[in-house]
């Protein structure tokens, strides 16, 4: 090949590698368009483990896209009230929320039930169930009434059973107790006596410490104890029942969501997996160091009784059945979990149980 032969070759080349980058460039563009959503928080930048939650996703869908796909984050109350966070989806004030399925219990119960209600399935359960059991897409069936996709994102594990004024050793301690605690689980109370209050979190300090309310639920050690609960009711419950595993969900609007891209989708569902279990790794981490120093700080730990909890499954399950009997889209999500629950204790209890309890032993021996 002559040197003008092989000129003339590359140059045609060289045209058709230009021409080919300045096709493909368009069809990039296309394919990582700028897309902006705003998503409103129901928890206060104080509570950084839960509103970090939407946090991490937000820096992950960013980081995924370059950029691209931007979702800003605002706390409670900056855009619209923390306990509005859904209807701000729904009605298209805002593209995403972070928040959680049973604060709005008293729209329909069925709203709760993917969240967290009373003697449901721990973290790891509730985790197997939305991801393997069906629960996403048996939720979003749900949600699709109110315009909304959601995905799981974050988890706290078992929570507390609240800050109480006074000891409660047994049910008829309970009778008149005006305890902060509402939807199913309030209902549930109900049944035992209880008197459920409807109180927002900063007024949850100041009703203990006048005698306003007897007791209040909140989280777990970790946020709890910036609440400084421990100093008007010093009593610390366990176990939250009423939220054994309970579920945080990014509620997203079900026409933006079908209208991204099919690779922001894929994205943002992994990025929410990310966000989900990011969180729940953080109170575990993060919770044994604060119980310690509410203990040292005068709280006073201690068990329900076997006969309060089993007062209390009763009633639940009472509750149970008269919604299964009135509320078909409540029982269709709550009769799937129960088919899975008692698979997933009867698993609990071969491996993991005893592998827990031997190990509880050794760190109560000082051993470990």
């Amino acid at each position: 090949m002559d040197r003008r032969t092989f000129l003339t070759k590359a140059a045609i080349g060289g045209v058709g590698a230009t021409g080919a980058a300045t096709l493909a460039a368009p069809a990039v563009a296309q394919s990582m368009p700028k897309v902006t959503w705003r998503m409103t928080s129901s928890f206060p930048k104080s509570l950084d483990t839960i509103y970090g939650g939407a946090e991490v996703l937000s820096k992950m869908v960013s980081e995924a896209t370059d950029g691209n796909f931007q979702i800003q984050v605002f706390a409670a109350g900056e855009l619209v009230p923390g306990l509005q966070a859904a209807d701000a989806v729904t009605n298209g004030s805002v593209e995403a929320c972070h928040t959680v399925g049973y604060y709005y219990f008293g729209k329909d119960p069925a709203w709760a039930v993917a969240a967290a209600v009373p003697f449901s399935l721990n973290a790891r359960g509730i985790n197997a169930w939305h991801y393997h059991g069906g629960g996403i897409d048996l939720y979003n069936e749900f949600l699709a009434e109110s315009g909304i996709f959601g995905l799981p994102g974050g988890n706290t594990g078992v929570q507390m059973g609240g800050w109480f004024r006074k000891e409660i050793n047994t049910v008829a301690d309970m009778q008149g107790l005006k305890m902060r605690i509402g939807g199913f689980a309030g209902q549930v109370m109900t049944k035992l006596g209880v008197v459920p209050q409807q109180i927002a979190g900063g007024d949850v300090y100041p009703s203990l410490e006048k005698g306003t309310i007897d007791a209040a639920e909140w989280v777990g050690p970790y946020d709890d104890q910036k609440l400084g609960f421990y100093k008007v009711a010093p009593y610390y419950y366990y176990p939250g029942w009423w939220e054994g595993g309970p579920t945080v969900h990014f509620f997203f609007s079900k026409e933006q969501y079908e209208g991204l891209p099919s690779s922001y989708r894929s994205i943002l569902r992994s990025a929410a997996q990310a966000a989900d279990a990011n969180m729940l790794q953080k109170y575990d981490y993060l919770n044994p160091t604060a119980i310690k120093e509410l203990v040292a700080n005068g709280a006073q730990l201690r068990p329900f009784s076997q006969e309060i909890l089993e007062a209390c499954f009763e009633a639940a399950n009472e509750v149970y059945a008269e919604m299964e009997a009135t509320n078909p889209k409540f029982a269709k999500l709550w009769q799937s979990i129960k088919a899975f629950r008692g698979e997933h204790y009867l698993w609990n209890q071969v491996a993991e149980y005893t592998y827990d309890t031997f190990m509880m032993m050794q760190q109560r021996g000082g051993k470990l």
